[in-house]
């Protein structure tokens, strides 16, 4: 969705729930690059009161990047109570975010770094339906990521790996889901539409399932001011055939482990609201002013997508560019659209953690 007042820049981040924050952080910077921090505190989740069971919880958050290329993670640990993980066993085609997608150089070399490394099941190499190769490992928490090939590069610092590419979506009903994410949220260009098995998925819980298997991008290119690092981002819509399908987060709440949102850079928050409720789409949260989060500002809203799979759509005030130097970036005062210029992006790089 593009009009003269909002615009959804593309994937800004996957949020991750996790049940040890340190240890994560750790296995995202070694296998996923993810060593570029922009915050890491902790504060009360006041805005996730409906997805919390009414409850204002307490959590960690910390929003990491691959400044070599690829979308962020925000991982999330709560403080006020143990995150659980899913209370059934999962299968691949239940609703909600199953798979993170992961860009890299070469995913051959890329695997074998990870087995080298000693990453969690690492699986074979398989193809796409793209024909390109690409194969899975999970995290600490057994959440599933797949790397694909990535293009598109900003930087490079010598790790195999960039960021986030997009992720992997269960859903009930694939004409439904894309009013949504197609019509809506501007993912409008089919890379493919393929309905069988898929080698790719065969190790997977509920793998050997038959599939319908939509993979979507942007046909506009990316905006927003971290465009040249985030590139070009996917939505892979999954719908399993003669399967009944159950919700992820089934009782459970927001910040239980697993893949809790899918979040959306955009711009003019307040007109995409009133066009997303006019497509019945409305918020269900919403910050309605600037959350300070240390010292990056932003609006921060929610909406479900058919399933209920929680999408978070964010608009960014304030930044931290170099945050021990007090370095920061106002973006309310900037061409909404227009990147970041080069030596400002790759000033991030003084931050790097180092393990």
């Amino acid at each position: 969705m593009s009009t003269n007042s909002a615009r959804i820049n593309g994937i800004q981040h996957i949020g991750i729930a996790v049940s040890d924050m340190d240890a994560s952080l750790k296995y995202f910077r070694k296998f996923f690059g993810l060593d570029i921090p922009f915050f890491d505190a902790v504060a009360p989740a006041d805005l996730m009161i409906n997805h919390t069971n009414g409850d204002v919880i307490t959590k960690r958050a910390s929003m990491i990047m691959n400044l070599q290329g690829g979308c962020a993670v925000e991982v999330i640990r709560p403080t006020t109570f143990e995150p659980q993980k899913a209370v059934f066993e999962t299968a691949l085609g239940d609703l909600g975010i199953y798979i993170a997608l992961v860009k890299c150089k070469n995913p051959k070399a890329m695997r074998e770094y990870c087995l080298t490394q000693g990453a969690k099941q690492v699986s074979e190499l398989k193809t796409l339906p793209n024909g390109e190769h690409t194969f899975c490992i999970e995290d600490l928490d057994g959440n599933h990521y797949q790397y694909v090939q990535g293009e598109q590069w900003f930087s490079d610092n010598g790790h195999p790996s960039g960021g986030m590419a997009g992720c992997t979506i269960g859903v009930s009903n694939m004409d439904q889901a894309r009013t949504l994410y197609s019509g809506i949220l501007g993912y409008d260009e089919v890379v493919y539409d393929e309905t069988g098995t898929f080698e790719d998925w065969a190790h997977l819980p509920g793998g050997d399932g038959t599939f319908r298997r939509v993979l979507l991008k942007q046909s506009k290119q990316p905006g927003g001011g971290f465009a040249r690092v985030t590139g070009t981002s996917y939505i892979e819509l999954i719908e399993r055939k003669n399967y009944t399908p159950r919700y992820l987060f089934k009782d459970r709440i927001w910040a239980d482990c697993g893949f809790v949102h899918l979040g959306l850079d955009v711009r003019g928050m307040d007109a995409l609201g009133k066009e997303l409720a006019k497509q019945g789409f409305g918020f269900t949260c919403d910050s309605n002013d600037a959350l300070d989060m240390g010292n990056t500002k932003v609006h921060c809203t929610y909406i479900d997508d058919p399933d209920k799979a929680w999408i978070e759509l964010i608009e960014v005030y304030k930044v931290p560019i170099i945050e021990k130097w007090g370095v920061f970036l106002n973006v309310e005062k900037r061409d909404p659209n227009k990147p970041l210029p080069n030596f400002m992006l790759k000033a991030l790089r003084f931050s790097r953690i180092k393990d």
